[in-house]
């Protein structure tokens, strides 16, 4: 299949400039900021200082072999023991996904939680976009999550076109 090289160029440049123009919505949560994830460090004034949303990240940076992550249930959070942990991890750069609106409890599971590291988060649901002018007329409202979905779709619509019109196959 010859494609002329000025088409080529027309659709990298609409690809390029789909792509850069949505919005992105999910922001990663460095726990501890530049301090990381480490004992003495007052995890609950940090995560007091953010608000957390559906779609964001929270990210542990820590020494591998030195200490580790725990998901857990407040039982678990307020008595500093895994027992019956949602999850772990070990990575030392670990980056976990608020799927849905709850309260996430975290600890270090290797005895330092009794030093500090642990933390509770409350996430939000998405907020609801700003009103446009259209909208306004219907009293309707609307969740920000279908329009977020609509353009995940769309660029998953439009990458799969590139890859068909450069002759890449997905597997």
């Amino acid at each position: 299949m010859a494609t002329s090289p000025s088409f080529l160029l027309l659709s990298f440049f609409f690809f390029f400039f789909f792509f850069t123009t949505l919005p992105v919505s999910a922001t990663d949560h460095i726990v501890g900021a530049n301090r990381g994830w480490n004992p003495g460090i007052n995890y609950t004034l940090w995560a007091n200082n953010h608000t957390f949303y559906v779609g964001d990240y929270i990210s542990f940076r820590y020494q591998k072999n030195q200490y580790n992550v725990f998901m857990v249930n407040q039982t678990g959070y307020d008595n500093c023991t895994t027992e019956g942990a949602i999850g772990n991890w070990t990575s030392g750069k670990d980056f976990i996904l608020f799927n849905k609106t709850m309260r996430y409890y975290f600890i270090c599971g290797n005895g330092q939680c009794m030093n500090g590291m642990k933390v509770s988060v409350f996430v939000h649901p998405l907020p609801s976009p700003p009103p446009s002018s259209s909208d306004q007329l219907h009293s309707t409202p609307k969740s920000a999550a279908p329009m977020i979905l609509e353009h995940l779709g769309l660029k998953s619509l439009m990458l799969s076109f590139v890859f068909v019109l450069f002759g890449f196959v997905l597997v």
